[in-house]
């Protein structure tokens, strides 16, 4: 005997789990496939359920219904506030989901999207219960080493600049997975640090989201990736403690030390150094040691920014924040020229809307204002580490020769 509940799933894995009164059908979907768009369309139009959920968060959601949310953007904001590697990330995971669209002809996510925009047609609630992307970003980060993080970084910036097809194999694995565990390709199956914030914290969190957002309903549609089913109905049936103990745990971020020991280090290193080198050696060899130190990170630091095609105001900026700036916890070379870049040429509603196209291209980055503000961040922190390095060795050869 056929189950009305089910019939209008179109054969999707699916999963039905009932706790505390509430029936919860969790239906698995592909992010890439137009059977998954029919069968949540299908689902919605049967009038079986009091509430739809999906696998979305509110930053995701915007960039799904609201293609104009990028152009309204503050990024001196996003310098300021220290969010420009994330904003990158997402940057990153936008560029991925175009050359998707691009080459199956389907929007990744469409069948989140049509969920939501189905429900509010017919009055239903929607609820969010996926974790915010920027979060699990970071968690996944903060698990992993230097190499790590950096083989990390490697992977997004890739995903930016590559313009060749996805693979086969890759879409393969895409319709049964996750779309933020393929962005980061193979390094997510590599990683269990980043699989465990990636993909099982986020089945852990959108079970405790699941059992605290479903208000009055009896009946909830559940929209998500089919490689978060399982885990998913594993934790919806097994989790015992309160949803809101689950969901701030996976939104915390792991404690870190608030002493800035590096930057102390490095401070009465290089301060230090100053001041034995005109103690023990005088004016001469104390404004040696000085000159070096500056000409190391200043000069580093500014060819970072010329690099990134930056005003040559932004270059000053650079030349003269690289050598202070290392010896602050709270201050970054990349972010005040890049600030000064916004600042003078200031990104237009075209740039914003052109992004995510130049980003995929060489000249597109020095093309598009948004972009190189973004390169001269990076390019100028990059310049101004290696400065760093460099001044500090050449000091520390000083002191012991």
């Amino acid at each position: 005997m056929n189950d009305p509940m089910t019939d209008g799933l179109h054969g999707q894995p699916h999963a039905i789990v009932e706790r505390d009164g509430v029936r919860y059908t969790l239906l698995g979907t592909a992010h890439v496939s137009q059977a998954s768009v029919d069968a949540v369309r299908d689902a919605i139009g049967s009038g079986a359920y009091d509430a739809v959920a999906v696998e979305l968060d509110p930053q995701r959601l915007q960039a799904l219904t609201d293609p104009d949310a990028l152009a309204r953007l503050d990024l001196i904001q996003v310098l300021r506030t220290g969010k420009t590697a994330l904003f990158a990330a997402n940057l990153a995971l936008a560029a991925y989901q175009r050359r998707l669209a691009e080459q199956l002809g389907i929007e990744p996510g469409a069948e989140l999207k049509r969920a939501v925009l189905e429900a509010r047609q017919r009055e239903l609630p929607v609820h969010l219960i996926d974790r915010e992307v920027g979060l699990t970003f970071k968690r996944a980060s903060s698990k992993l080493g230097w190499w790590g993080r950096a083989k990390l970084g490697g992977g997004l910036l890739a995903a930016l600049f590559a313009d060749e097809e996805v693979g086969e194999e890759e879409i393969e694995k895409l319709k049964q997975g996750d779309m933020l565990e393929s962005s980061f390709g193979e390094f997510a199956s590599e990683s269990p640090q980043l699989y465990e914030s990636v993909i099982a914290e986020r089945d852990r969190y959108m079970a405790a989201r699941l059992r605290e957002s479903h208000g009055d309903a009896r009946e909830v549609l559940a929209v998500v990736g089919a490689g978060h089913l399982q885990g998913l109905t594993q934790h919806l049936r097994e989790e015992t403690r309160a949803p809101a103990t689950v969901r701030e745990e996976l939104e915390s971020l792991p404690q870190k030390s608030s002493v800035p020991w590096f930057t102390i280090f490095l401070s009465a290193f290089v301060l230090g150094g100053f001041v034995w080198g005109f103690w023990r050696g005088g004016i001469d060899v104390g404004s040696d040691l000085l000159l070096q130190w500056v000409l190391a990170t200043g000069v580093l630091g500014a060819i970072g920014c010329a690099i990134a095609g930056g005003h040559p105001l932004s270059i000053l900026v650079a030349f003269v924040a690289s050598p202070i700036t290392p010896l602050h916890p709270a201050l970054a070379s990349g972010t005040l020229s890049g600030l000064t870049e916004a600042w003078v040429r200031k990104p237009t509603y075209a740039d914003f809307m052109a992004l995510r196209d130049d980003v995929q291209t060489w000249r597109g980055w020095w093309r598009n204002r948004v972009a190189r503000v973004l390169l001269n961040f990076f390019l100028t922190s990059l310049g101004t580490a290696i400065g760093v390095w460099t001044g500090g060795l050449r000091m520390l050869g000083k002191l012991i020769g």
